[in-house]
C-alpha cells in the first residue's frame, strides 16, 4: 500500500507558481482552490494530497507533521525560525518562485538617512518583526517595532510609524501612496520545506518528488 504524501500550500501566488513544478512531477491538483471550499484537495495520484493553509502556517504544519512537505516564502521561514526555531524542517530547494524583496520604505518627504544615524531611534511598522529587528540591530539603529498585519503603507501616512518593513514586488503600491524604498534588506523567493522525520520514514516516496521539483526549477 502506498504511503500518503501531504503537501502544504497557501492559496494565491505560491499555489499558482507551484503548479508547474507539480506537473513536472506528474501531479495534477484535482480542484481549483479559489472555487472549491475544500481544504484538502485530491490529485491525480491517490497517494498525494494538497492541504491549503495560511502562508504563515506552512512551516508549522511541516515541522509538526501535519504535512510531509510544503512551499513557503523565505520571509515566512525566517520569521518562523526567529519565533520558535525550525527544528524538524529540512530546506532542500530554493524553488525560485513568488520572487520579490524585503525592503524598508518611508514617506517620500522623510529624511531616512538622517533618521538612522548611529544612536537614533525610529518607529517601524511591520509584520516581519524578527527580520526587521535583526536588520536594524546590524546597522546599530534603535527601533520601536509596531506589529501590523495589513495595509502597512498606512502607518507612515498616519504618523503611526516613520518607516515600514514589508515585501515589495513591483513597488506600484508604494508609489501610489507616496512612499519610497530606501533600503533593500534581502531578496525573497519560495522554498521547499520537508519534515525531517518524513524524509526518513517516507524516503522512497518523497525523494523522487523532491528530485522532480529540482529538475523543474525556473532558470
Amino acid at each position: 500500500m502506498n504511503e500518503t504524501i501531504t503537501l502544504a500550500l497557501s492559496k494565491g501566488r505560491i499555489f499558482e507558481e507551484t503548479l508547474p513544478l507539480l506537473r513536472a512531477a506528474g501531479i495534477e491538483v484535482g480542484e481549483d482552490p479559489e472555487k472549491s471550499r475544500k481544504l484538502i484537495l485530491p490529485t491525480n495520484r491517490p497517494e498525494v494530497r494538497v492541504v491549503l493553509v495560511r502562508a504563515t502556517d506552512v512551516p508549522t504544519y511541516v515541522q509538526y507533521g501535519g504535512a510531509d512537505l510544503g512551499v513557503a516564502g523565505l520571509d515566512v521561514l525566517l520569521e518562523h525560525a526567529g519565533g520558535d526555531g525550525a527544528a524538524g524542517l529540512y530546506q532542500p530547494l530554493d524553488l525560485r518562485i513568488a520572487c520579490c524583496r524585503m525592503s524598508v520604505a518611508v514617506r517620500a518627504d522623510f529624511d531616512y538617512a538622517a533618521a538612522v544615524q548611529q544612536g537614533s531611534r525610529i518607529r517601524v511598522a511591520t509584520k516581519y518583526t524578527h527580520i526587521a529587528r535583526q536588520h536594524f540591530a546590524d546597522k546599530g539603529v534603535h527601533v520601536d517595532l509596531i506589529k501590523l498585519y495589513g495595509s502597512m503603507e498606512l502607518a507612515p501616512l498616519t504618523g503611526l510609524a516613520d518607516a515600514i518593513v514589508d515585501l515589495v514586488s513591483t513597488g506600484s503600491t508604494l508609489r501610489a501612496n507616496n512612499l519610497v524604498e530606501v533600503e533593500h534588506i534581502m531578496p525573497i523567493s519560495s522554498r521547499l520545506v520537508v519534515n525531517q522525520a518524513a524524509l526518513k520514514l517516507k524516503r522512497a516516496a518523497l525523494r523522487p518528488l523532491i528530485d522532480a521539483f529540482a529538475g523543474a526549477i525556473p532558470a
